[in-house]
């Protein structure tokens, strides 16, 4: 019986491709798993007309964590609902982590020295999925609605952040920073202008700074944060932040160490965790085994971690840093020729050099 039970979501697009890539690595690495295939995205939205279906929720609630390709999403399309938001609301895997760090030898990096990680609250905030169009007229009542009254087409998101939530991503991240030993955390939010949730988010987290005196505590607001990112990224170890927020400013940070290609994400709760490359589905490229493979791999990595195999998380970061350093073996998008599995064999061949 094997050690590990981990549903295996290829999804859309370039999914498969970097799956794919990521088995070679996963086949290398000695893990011993039994993988769980199922199906997510708009491929499953049309077969069956549901993003998740009911095979894949049974086979996600039977593993024991997930690796997820990529999903195309396809907005305006009536009844639609993104399937990795569902999977995170229904699994209530509130931390994103996604680390930023510069490899040597990879061309499109910004600088050499940036090693950060950003924590994004995953279940609260504008993709809580509440809105509405048009706007009920109870809601039209309140103060500060009046010039929406009168409109033909009126649309309303709401951004609803409870302490609770606030609370819990923010210590995660304090923890991250304890565990690893980082010297700062960074709140990011704009409170001076989304007073009662963002001033809600950076209360809490003053609270909760004050429960660890040796890590340094920053305040930033988003826009400030997004030049910051650009002029110094190597000020910052880890940043927290809402939803929204942290989608932005986590993209950001990701082209500044060589771009998609190299972001991977943890969907993380307290009994589960889900991780992926965040990076889209990319159709045009699919099954042309074009693509970088390291962010799928950089996952795989992440969920190694999470399941308590570090030694073989760590073993494959250096050889990921050998690859990349050597640039002998490079995919389209860092100057190169070779295809997906190309690189993904390059990986494979390192572990056992590293």
């Amino acid at each position: 019986m094997a050690k590990y039970k981990i549903c295996r979501i290829p999804g859309d697009g370039i999914g498969k491709d970097v799956m794919d890539a990521a088995m070679i690595v996963a086949d290398a690495i000695g893990f011993d798993v039994e993988w769980v295939d199922a199906e997510a995205g708009w491929g499953a939205w049309e077969k069956y007309h549901d993003t998740v279906p009911k095979d894949t929720w049974e086979k996600l609630e039977s593993t024991d964590a997930c690796l997820f390709g990529a999903i195309t999403s396809k907005p305006g399309v009536k009844g639609f609902r993104s399937a990795i938001l569902q999977i995170r609301q229904k699994f209530d895997l509130y931390v994103n982590l996604r680390p930023v760090r510069s490899f040597k030898g990879v061309p499109l990096n910004y600088r050499d020295d940036i090693d950060l990680a950003i924590f994004r609250e995953n279940t609260e905030g504008l993709y809580s999925s509440v809105e509405f169009r048009p706007i009920p007229e109870e809601l039209l009542k309140y103060p500060g609605m009046e010039k929406y009254r009168n409109s033909k087409d009126n649309a309303l998101s709401f951004r609803p952040f409870t302490r609770e939530g606030c609370e819990r991503i923010i210590r995660a991240a304090y923890e991250y920073a304890k565990e690893y030993n980082r010297r700062s955390v960074t709140l990011v939010e704009k409170p001076n202008v989304i007073r009662k949730t963002g001033g809600l988010f950076i209360e809490v987290g003053r609270e909760i700074a004050q429960q660890y005196p040796d890590i340094e505590t920053k305040e930033a607001n988003v826009d400030a944060m997004a030049m910051w990112l650009i002029k110094n990224p190597q000020d910052y170890d880890v940043i927290v932040t809402t939803n929204m927020f942290g989608d932005i400013i986590s993209d950001e940070a990701a082209q500044l160490v060589g771009g998609m290609g190299f972001a991977a994400s943890g969907n993380i709760g307290e009994k589960y965790a889900l991780f992926e490359p965040t990076h889209g589905s990319a159709p045009k490229y699919a099954g042309q085994y074009k693509v970088n493979p390291t962010a799928m791999i950089l996952a795989f990595k992440m969920m190694l971690q999470w399941l308590g195999e570090k030694e073989k998380a760590d073993r494959l970061e250096r050889a990921i840093e050998k690859v990349l350093a050597e640039g002998k073996v490079k995919t389209y998008d860092l100057g190169g020729s070779n295809t997906t599995l190309e690189m993904a064999e390059a990986y494979a061949k390192a572990l056992s050099e590293v």
